[in-house]
């Protein structure tokens, strides 16, 4: 086989704790070769000067909702595929919450084959804690995880019935799988649109309070000390959620966690006069809250970036703001948002990186993440100072609702290989 040398780079790669310059090299789909060593090339070999370019693992993302089955005018997995591609994701795992339900082995089967026909990327379905998504009744779990199911999720929503949720994770636990969970108590959620204080007084809209967040996030904890699982808080947004997940630990609990790109980049200023684009779930809180995910994400007690890519057409967004629906597309912006925050001096490259890569595919058992030899020759090529805008014209999702249009971000993605083989590269 050829061997393909990506030389002259700068290699940051958190699961070797390296960031160095040096070469990169690539056989048959994997890396035969990667650091700041001399390598002896052989004369056939193809040779991709990456001078003043940064080599990454792959991201990956761990909560993208897809139209397909049921909503594809949204969303497929063949166009997810190329908007995750464009933004340096080389795998994500799919939300079940598509119509109907992945709550059964052949939608699994649905989605992994699809994904092998049309996908340029990696795309791990996961699967629903309950049947329906409806929080009643279990779904099979040692036959949804051995037909490729990565985790269990009820995706948007958590079961409220504690007993339900106990037996779950007593299940879940017995078949070595984690649980995710976005935590939000409807009754204390009601109608609210966004988030409770001032700001919504003043907009004249419901809003819903940080508790609603906390409360059953804490009640999930209680359950995943009961019952020995390996419980994942999907996505938090409050500074007391963290506090919440540091205890847990202290007490033993096996938790991690996970944090919306959105979260990280905006608040609930943004909304503005009522744009629509920027309602969210959970909805995007504070200042102090923004900031305490920054301290949560520096400090490592908030282990994952997420994208919570969740595209809606302009039949559900262009809407007054209270009847609109929640969700924003991201998995294109997500390195391009993050980056901001190591632009700024916030966070660590090699952190940043590592939330979005290593950490996520260690947590969910995936084969990615890494630049190891004999790792999988998944990675991004990015160019850390290219200044862009994002436009609407540019994203290759199906729907175009994304919080940051016109936004200016600097680093962008130039190339994205999967298994060796150029996926995406810019023009």
């Amino acid at each position: 086989m050829t061997v393909l040398a990506l030389t002259n780079a700068r290699i940051v790669d958190p699961s070797q704790d390296i960031d160095t310059s040096g070469t990169l090299t690539i056989e048959d789909g994997r890396i035969t070769s990667c650091g700041s060593d001399p390598v002896q090339l052989p004369d056939d070999a193809v040779r991709m000067d990456c001078s003043g370019k940064l080599v990454i693992p792959g991201l990956v993302d761990a909560r993208v909702f897809v139209g397909e089955p049921g909503a594809e005018h949204r969303e497929t997995i063949a166009s997810v595929s190329r908007a995750a591609a464009a933004g340096g994701v080389t795998s994500l795992i799919m939300m079940p919450d598509t119509n109907p339900a992945i709550d059964n082995v052949a939608l699994v089967e649905f989605v992994l084959r699809t994904a092998r026909e049309q996908s340029s990327i990696h795309i791990h379905p996961s699967a629903a804690l309950t049947k329906g998504l409806k929080g009643q009744e279990l779904t099979e779990y040692g036959l949804l995880r051995d037909a490729g199911a990565v985790f269990l999720t009820d995706g948007r929503k958590s079961p409220s019935n504690a007993l339900v949720m106990r037996r779950a994770l007593t299940y879940a636990r017995d078949f070595g799988l984690v649980v995710a969970c976005e935590t939000q108590d409807d009754a204390l959620a009601a109608q609210g649109v966004m988030n409770e204080g001032l700001l919504a007084s003043w907009l004249g809209l419901e809003g819903i309070p940080r508790e609603a967040e906390i409360i059953p996030l804490e009640r999930d904890l209680r359950l995943a000390q009961l019952t020995g699982v390996r419980y994942h808080a999907a996505k938090i947004s409050t500074a007391d959620s963290i506090e919440a997940i540091r205890v847990a630990r202290s007490r033993g609990v096996d938790v991690t966690c996970g944090v919306s790109i959105n979260h990280l980049s905006l608040n609930e200023n943004d909304i503005g006069e009522y744009r629509t684009f920027f309602r969210l779930s959970p909805p995007l809180r504070s200042e102090d809250d923004r900031q305490a995910m920054i301290e949560g994400l520096r400090s490592g007690d908030l282990d994952i970036i997420v994208s919570s890519h969740d595209p809606q057409d302009v039949d559900t967004k262009r809407l007054p703001f209270a009847d609109a629906a929640d969700g924003a597309v991201g998995v294109e912006t997500l390195l391009a948002a993050a980056l901001r925050l190591h632009h700024n001096g916030e966070v660590p490259l090699m952190r940043i990186v590592d939330a979005m890569s290593t950490r996520p595919a260690s947590i969910f058992g995936l084969e990615a993440g890494s630049l190891k030899p004999g790792a999988p020759a998944d990675m991004a090529i990015v160019d850390l100072n290219e200044p862009w805008v994002v436009s609407e014209k540019q994203l290759h999702s199906r729907s175009k609702n994304t919080p940051f249009e016109d936004a200016r971000f600097q680093g962008r993605v130039v190339r994205t290989l999967v298994a060796g083989k150029t996926v995406f590269e810019a023009t």
